[in-house]
């Protein structure tokens, strides 16, 4: 299965909607409003066209995933959210890819941190563990267990502390 990832394009914004839409339509920890909360950060100051970024397979959009900038105290980390493939392409490595290429992407850019609201089984994978571990926090009430942050330049969140800032789309409906 040959998967390209590149960086969202403006023709694609349709085809990721649904992408976004299918991916989170059964999943029993979803709010489904993630494809929603995609157009909002694309609207957003927060939004680095540079990571949203596709993965295509067989000229079909298959995968979506988007970072954010977020503050947290007088540093701008990134967020994950949401990373989203079409149900019949899960388990096939898509998310990994897209995770692994916006992580180089982001930290070529000089985002020294990342943090994720998710599985706490799957984004440890990546490297990710509790972000209270770095002194980070989230500014709702979440389980330490499935808020995690990842270094992705070394020592990078070594002096990092505080509640995260998210864009206020994340919030809107």
């Amino acid at each position: 299965m040959n998967v390209i990832i590149r960086q969202e394009k403006l023709e694609d914004i349709n085809e990721v909607y649904d992408v976004v839409q299918k991916a989170f339509e059964d999943a029993y920890y979803s709010d489904h409003d993630e494809h929603h909360l995609v157009k909002r950060l694309r609207n957003s100051a927060s939004y680095v066209p540079e990571l949203s970024l596709v993965a295509e397979c067989r000229n079909r959009i298959v995968g979506h995933i988007l970072f954010t900038e977020i503050k947290v105290g007088n540093h701008t980390l990134i967020a994950l959210a949401p990373v989203a493939v079409l149900p019949e392409m899960q388990s096939k490595g898509i998310g990994k890819l897209l995770i692994m290429e916006g992580h180089k992407i982001a930290a070529q850019r000089g985002y020294k941190g990342s943090v994720v609201m998710g599985h706490d089984k799957y984004y440890p994978k990546f490297g990710y563990k509790k972000a209270s571990s770095y002194g980070i926090k989230a500014p709702f009430d979440v389980s330490d267990d499935h808020f995690m942050a990842v270094e992705l330049i070394e020592g990078g969140l070594t002096d990092v502390h505080g509640v995260v800032e998210y864009a206020k789309e994340f919030f809107e409906n």
